[in-house]
């Protein structure tokens, strides 16, 4: 990766999660903010610019489906650097969302080796775009 020091936009309710991806994610020296639901995330995609955003799919009061939603239709280049997580199990509805948005995903719980591994898969391919 290169130098520039990446913004990441975590949306995730579970305190426990929340944890684990900031101190993961800073090691890497990302910038984390941290979202608890779907709601303040799509409130802060408005304001601030991430350069990548993991969204939990199940969320209070907005959920990751329905943020992914809002940002294909009004930031769709966010859209694109989206990484879904879930506790779920995954139902038809679940897979067939996942399928749809062909977004990475990565299900729970994961260990900060496979964040890091997801996160860095995935900052490589925006640059590489670049």
């Amino acid at each position: 990766m290169t130098d520039k020091k990446y913004r990441v936009l975590a949306v995730e309710d579970e305190p426990s999660i929340c944890q684990v991806c900031l101190r993961t994610l800073e090691g890497m020296g990302l910038e984390v903010t941290i979202a608890i639901n779907g709601q303040i995330g799509q409130a802060l995609i408005q304001q601030e610019t991430f350069d990548l955003c993991l969204v939990d799919i199940r969320t209070p009061i907005m959920n990751g489906k329905n943020l992914y939603a809002y940002a294909l239709n009004h930031y769709p280049d966010i859209a694109k650097r989206i990484i879904f997580t879930t506790g779920d199990l995954m139902d038809e509805t679940t897979q067939g969302f996942l399928d749809a948005a062909g977004q990475p995903f990565l299900p729970k719980p994961f260990t900060p080796s496979d964040l890091k591994k997801i996160i860095t898969e995935t900052l490589g391919k925006l640059e590489n775009c670049n």
